[in-house]
């Protein structure tokens, strides 16, 4: 049996009769390893199985912990960073969004395009204005954030009269838009969305120097911004430097961009990203330290920026290195020269979360002292959407006990809803301690991050690259949930240690694989693929009986039909369960309709399963299985849930009444069974 405090707790808090559907039984053998959750199945190292199981979890509805629907918002039908931050940020979704993308079904991958519609929407085109105050971006710019008819095109905290354009704001949106349109395949949307991606880079281009392959740009430029204030001239002016992160994520977003490009088939397009991205790898050389890791910027005078030990600008910067590790910008040797200087720097981790920097910035256009001091905001504080990347890291490199501590870490705020970021005192505390919860978008990216990391997952146009990083404690693991790969589904097992010995797909060899991973071309990969693969001696072994997960059609009716055990009902959540009736005959429709794998099914599904889950957290408090948390805190919890479910249900009713006067033929015949529904009812 697991010994650590939050494993006791969780397999507590599992044990509870009618909640099959969101908490699958850990049922523990006598003197067994076997592991049995909702999301994961395995044997060996449970306390990691478990873990691994809560990250999951958190990204769908649970009435234990703080979960991705919470950050749902109705008015624009999409998620938000956080209660407190109603907009999207590129720089905060990154790390989350990017990990998350293999796992994301519908109704997540519509909420997710539309909140990143509003960078698209909204992004520069010479023309248009925005913030801060009335400017006007660059064809091409992306932003920092976006709401509805709003968007704030340079970094909006700080001196934002000496800001540069948001250039690495613009690469990271261009990985996350990519990858989704990779992980889709679908064609309809590569057409729409590849002529924006192309003018993002042919933004970027203009920053190229074409002496050295590098781009130059100004403060509050970078990712994390503005903890970069560029090159201070002599007169106290701030002029252009090179900097790293932009060519390290600039080369990650042409990798994705040329994909796409063979993916649409234009050859020519093809030639010049590859063009271009094997100029800015060049120009990498000069970014880097004798160590083998990346400098923070260079100045046009050649001055460096984030040699660490230095006496002038002697700190280092995690941001670049890790992302170039997270996203196979350096090959296998430099990416552990990265890690071995992160880890002879204990500063950087003091909390197991990576920071930005250690030790303090001297080189930001502010003084280290109040929300600039270091370890507070930008300047060594901890920012979860970099953990993210971070994680992706450690699983490349073999680096387990890392991320176990990462996401053991992140359990910590979880458990007392303080998902906050970004997270003060070096990673310790929250940002917002006054209020009665916290939540945003980012705090997701560790538990994000420690599922993909397991398979890494390589999109191209030929097909994918599955790069299995299983713990070596781990002696057997399947993954319930289907990888997304285009329209197919790819459910994963794996059975031994070591490197790869064999492979199976649907119960026959396959032989597309080498030591250490497996190819699949999309167009020989089955639509449901059941991929076993077996390590070391484990040649064709016999994993646990196969299971999957799937919500289906017979199981939403039976969420309708559980009796509550908590008394009292609030008459706030009567109303949501007469409203879930009506989902669940709207539901049935649908699917009589041949709708089931929509998105207005999906919808439907995740809003009954929001209320359902208001239902199954009452019984578990009512049993006396849950953490107790003081006041306000428990009220404001619960309240979360609630409100959840109601903005799931407004949020859908809103969307299908838009489609009252829409010309497509599928919006319309959904209308109308909506319509037809409605009257019934009524």
């Amino acid at each position: 049996m697991p010994t650590n405090r939050s494993a006791r707790f969780y397999t507590k808090t599992t044990l509870t009769a009618g909640l099959t559907l969101f908490i699958n039984i850990i049922a523990f053998a006598i003197n067994s390893d076997q592991f049995e959750g909702k999301h994961f199945r395995g044997r060996g190292d449970i306390d990691y199985l478990q873990l691994l199981d809560i990250a999951r979890r958190m990204l769908e509805p649970d009435p234990e912990f703080q979960n991705l629907p919470m950050l749902y918002i109705p008015d624009w039908n999409g998620f938000m960073e956080g209660p407190t931050w109603k907009a999207w940020w590129i720089q905060n979704s990154f790390g989350t969004t990017y990990c998350a993308l293999p796992f994301l079904q519908e109704p997540y991958l519509t909420f997710l395009q539309n909140s990143q519609d509003l960078w698209f929407d909204q992004m520069g085109d010479g023309k248009r204005e925005g913030g801060p105050g009335k400017i006007v971006a660059p064809d091409g710019s992306l932003c920092d954030c976006a709401a509805p008819g709003w968007v704030i095109y340079k970094q909006g905290d700080g001196r934002t009269d000496i800001h540069d354009w948001g250039f690495e704001f613009t690469a990271a949106g261009i990985i996350m838009q990519a990858e989704l349109l990779l992980i889709s395949r679908n064609s309809k949307a590569i057409s729409r969305y590849l002529p924006m991606l192309e003018r993002c880079a042919n933004f970027i281009e203009t920053r190229r120097d074409p002496k050295n392959n590098l781009f130059l740009v100004g403060p509050a430029a970078n990712l994390l911004a503005p903890s970069f204030a560029g090159w201070k001239r002599e007169d106290g002016s701030y002029d252009r430097a090179y900097l790293s992160g932009l060519s390290i994520n600039y080369v990650a977003a042409l990798d994705r961009l040329i994909e796409l490009e063979k993916l649409a088939g234009f050859k020519d397009k093809v030639r010049l990203y590859t063009r271009r991205r094997n100029f800015a790898r060049k120009g990498l050389r000069l970014l880097l330290t004798k160590e083998g890791y990346f400098i923070k910027s260079l100045d046009a005078d050649g001055t460096k920026h984030g040699v660490f030990g230095a006496s002038q600008y002697g700190y280092f910067e995690a941001s670049p290195n890790h992302d170039a590790i997270a996203f196979r910008v350096v090959d296998d040797g430099q990416a552990k020269k990265i890690y071995e200087k992160i880890a002879s720097i204990p500063g950087l981790r003091p909390y197991d979360f990576i920071i930005p920097n250690y030790p303090s910035l001297d080189d930001m256009y502010e003084k280290p002292e109040g929300l600039w001091a270091f370890g507070t905001w930008v300047n060594g504080g901890h920012w979860s959407t970099c953990e993210a990347r971070m994680m992706l890291g450690y699983y490349r490199l073999g680096k387990f006990e890392d991320a176990r501590r990462s996401m053991k870490r992140l359990l910590t705020f979880a458990q007392k809803f303080r998902m906050d970021n970004p997270l003060t005192k070096f990673g310790s505390d929250v940002y917002q301690p006054k209020e009665a919860i916290n939540l945003c978008y980012d705090s997701f990216g560790p538990a994000a991050g420690l599922i993909r990391g397991l398979f890494e997952y390589l999109y191209s146009a030929e097909g994918m690259t599955i790069l299995p990083h299983i713990p070596p404690t781990i002696t057997e693991l399947q993954q319930l949930d289907p990888v997304r790969f285009g329209k197919k589904k790819l459910y994963l097992s794996t059975s031994g240690s070591g490197q790869i010995a064999s492979v199976m797909i649907n119960g026959q060899r396959w032989k597309l694989f080498n030591k250490n991973s497996l190819f699949l071309p999309y167009d020989e990969t089955p639509d449901t693929a059941r991929i076993e693969i077996f390590f070391g001696n484990e040649k064709f072994g016999k994993l646990l009986s196969q299971k999957t997960l799937n919500l289906t059609a017979v199981e939403i009716s039976a969420l309708a039909r559980d009796t509550p055990v908590a008394k009292d009902i609030p008459a706030e959540l009567k109303a949501l369960d007469e409203r879930a009736k009506k989902i669940k005959a709207l539901h049935e429709d649908l699917i009589a309709e041949g709708f089931e794998e929509s998105y207005e099914a999906s919808h439907l599904r995740l809003a009954l399963t929001a209320i359902h889950t208001i239902h199954a957290r009452r019984n578990l408090q009512a049993q006396g299985k849950l953490i107790s948390l003081p006041e306000p805190s428990m009220s404001a919890a619960n309240r979360s849930y609630l409100e959840t479910a109601i903005k799931l249900c407004d949020g859908l009713e809103r969307t299908l009444r838009s489609y009252e006067n829409s010309t497509d033929s599928y919006k319309k015949r959904v209308y109308q069974i909506f319509l037809a529904l409605t009257a019934r009812r009524d």
